[in-house]
């Protein structure tokens, strides 16, 4: 690693992290958490992770929202049994079509949340924990400087294996070394547990689909610099996971947003990909959408 690296890496990494929730409530100092959980279809594991958040609100947490993508399954109905707020994209910057993709409703969250300080939780987390929420709040909370804060873990393959996070080492990481080294020291860079300064999130892009998480650490850099990132130790991260074929269409879409966000221009267009049927290859091919939404501030203006 460069030693600017080593020395970030040294000083903006909590190994293990053990604030408690007491303590940070009194560093809040005034401002306001946010909880956001993106969902399609995870009527089997939402309810699981709002649960292990509930505790916390009223306290640290001021408000818990699931985002839902536009599910057919029981999603908002889990959600709310389970305690969450729910929010429909469509409900949020209504004289905006959806584009589809995590991004985006992660994006619209922002004008369906308040707080000073967002936490973005995946929905589909296996054996969830609150430590999650309060080791990501806790470097935000201590610094100032600090804008935004990745999670990182163990990504079980298919829960028992220690392989998994084929896209970040086959793809993300790659780029990053090529493209950004500074950022070469992050240990997860597509996590999908992470939290963020509203001042941050308002004041970028977001990429509508999979590049969310590539952009926005891409962009912190470029704002405000290294020391504005921070990262901490969650464990062990369970979710499901995808096939080869998923992951080509991701890894399209992460690629197109961080060429962007460097200066090499992307497009969206079609992937193609081979399957076999009936013992021949055959091209299959997906569209792949690249596409940013503007700075929440911007909208919220004009809106």
């Amino acid at each position: 690693m460069l030693p600017s690296v080593e020395a970030w890496f040294a000083s903006h990494t909590w190994q293990q992290p053990s604030w408690t929730p007491a303590e940070l409530v009194a560093l809040k100092r005034g401002r306001t958490v946010s909880v956001v959980l993106p969902a399609l279809n995870e009527e089997e594991t939402v309810g699981e992770v709002v649960s292990v958040v509930r505790p916390l609100l009223g306290t640290l947490v001021d408000e818990l929202v699931v985002m839902d993508s536009g599910s057919t399954d029981r999603t908002v109905e889990a959600a709310s049994a389970a305690g969450a707020r729910v929010v429909l994209r469509e409900d949020v910057v209504p004289w905006l079509e959806p584009l589809p993709g995590k991004g985006e409703v992660l994006w619209r969250s922002l004008a369906a949340t308040s707080g000073d300080l967002v936490v973005f939780l995946d929905s589909d987390l296996v054996d969830p924990e609150t430590a999650f929420v309060t080791a990501l709040l806790g470097p935000l909370l201590l610094d100032g400087g600090v804008h935004l804060v990745k999670g990182f873990y163990r990504r079980p393959l298919r829960l028992e294996s220690s392989g998994g996070g084929r896209v970040t080492e086959l793809v993300a990481r790659p780029l990053l070394n090529t493209l950004r080294p500074e950022l070469s020291g992050v240990v997860q860079p597509l996590g999908g547990e992470y939290a963020a300064t509203r001042s941050f999130l308002e004041s970028v892009p977001f990429a509508a689909g999979y590049g969310v998480e590539i952009g926005l650490l891409l962009d912190v850099h470029r704002v405000h610099g290294l020391s504005a990132l921070a990262q901490v130790n969650l464990g062990v991260r369970k979710h499901r996971n995808r096939s080869l074929l998923q992951l080509g269409a991701m890894s399209s879409q992460i690629i197109g947003t961080a060429l962007a966000r460097c200066g090499v221009e992307a497009q969206s267009g079609p992937l193609t990909q081979f399957v076999q049927v009936g013992g021949e290859w055959l091209p299959d091919s997906t569209d792949v959408l690249v596409a940013d939404r503007p700075p929440m501030t911007h909208v919220i203006e004009k809106g």
